[in-house]
């Protein structure tokens, strides 16, 4: 049984460790005569790759992707499309020390409870490492959802950093790509900034939220009870290393409403429906409405510290461990671009389930 692999017609299997040679993903499914490069893929790994700030771990990788196969003379056949990323900065004697260690708040202790083996080096396939190549992969989304959905976009961007949360009312979306946080809201970053630059250098970690949105969704992708496109977008994110919590439109909020409140008022516009509000997410009954798509999910602290935590070994022993190596000190901040890539791929799925069910959309209003 594969559990490397998602989606149903466009579908990607991810492979590699984080200090193995490479890491990689095999994308099927993609409709031919996509224009698609490395550049075009090279841009959004940019946009994750370490090392870029001191708000991020230090290791030193380009995340240079290259095409092996699925492209010929700049278009995707509609064969599979591998994609391959060298490791160039491994440093596995960082983590010589915790080889018969369990590190806290790691996948350490499950690996080797399930599988009696594991990769301790950067936590080999349970590294955050691994996302770059869904990050890949989505960017061959992103290629076919230009093809197929031309005025479809993708937004990804933080919405909080441990207790502190951006401002709706100052939300600026062209401020995204401005601070070193992907956040909307300025005085946010700022405030950030000297916040993690704090803990960054007593050794600490802190969580994220994040939030994705996607704008110019057709109506009706998805299906009722298993084939929710809002089930298929949660998997997604709760897939993502260190997420913890995902939500969709209103989320954990719609708890605290009337149905008086929570409903999304419906009247006709010029192009068809006009809602009120969009506490939904852009999804009813597991079908999209035409709204944007919004989902946010929450990243834990990462595990790896430079705090002395209580632990034990692999031969039963009480023992405490001190991480070293170079860690993100809030990962939620490189988690954007791959809640991004996880949208991509999700909606892309969806558009190619629908277009092979039904073709086009079969009910008319007005």
């Amino acid at each position: 049984m594969s559990t490397n692999s998602f989606g149903r017609m466009f579908t990607v299997t991810t492979w590699g460790e984080s200090h193995g040679p490479a890491l990689g993903a095999t994308v099927d499914g993609c409709p031919p005569n996509v224009a698609l490069t490395e550049e075009m893929l090279q841009h959004w790994l940019d946009k994750r790759k370490p090392g870029q700030n001191k708000f991020t771990t230090q290791r030193q990788e380009a995340d240079a992707v290259r095409i092996l196969s699925g492209v010929f003379e700049g278009k995707t056949t509609g064969m599979p499309i591998q994609l391959m990323i060298e490791n160039t900065d491994q440093r596995s004697k960082d983590y010589s020390e915790i080889m018969e260690k369990f590190r806290p708040g790691h996948a350490d202790i499950t690996y080797w409870t399930k599988y009696g083996i594991r990769d301790y080096r950067g936590g080999g396939r349970s590294s955050a490492r691994e996302t770059a190549a869904r990050v890949a992969a989505g960017g061959v989304a992103r290629a076919a959802l230009a093809t197929l959905l031309p005025d479809l976009k993708i937004l990804g961007y933080m919405v909080q950093m441990g207790d502190r949360k951006i401002d709706r009312s100052q939300v600026d979306l062209s401020q995204i790509e401005e601070n070193p946080f992907w956040t909307p809201d300025a005085a946010a970053a700022e405030n950030w900034a000297e916040y993690l630059g704090a803990l960054r250098k007593s050794g600490n970690s802190v969580g994220g939220g994040i939030e994705v949105i996607a704008q110019g969704v057709p109506a009706g992708l998805g299906a009722p009870v298993y084939g929710k496109i809002d089930t298929d977008i949660a998997t997604a994110m709760m897939s993502i290393n260190a997420v913890k919590g995902v939500e969709i439109g209103a989320g954990m909020d719609a708890a605290c409403l009337t149905g008086e409140e929570n409903a999304d008022e419906i009247s006709m516009g010029a192009d068809g429906p006009v809602y009120s509000s969009n506490h939904a997410g852009g999804v009813l009954g597991g079908i999209s409405t035409g709204q944007d798509l919004v989902c946010r999910f929450a990243v834990k602290p990462t595990s790896s510290i430079l705090k002395e935590r209580a632990t034990i070994t692999k031969s039963g022993e009480d023992t405490t461990i001190v991480t070293k190596g170079r860690h993100d000190p809030c990962v939620g901040i490189r988690a954007v671009p791959v809640g991004e890539a996880m949208m991509a791929c999700v909606v892309l799925d969806h558009v190619l389930l629908h277009r092979g069910q039904v073709g086009s959309n079969q009910g008319v209003i007005g």
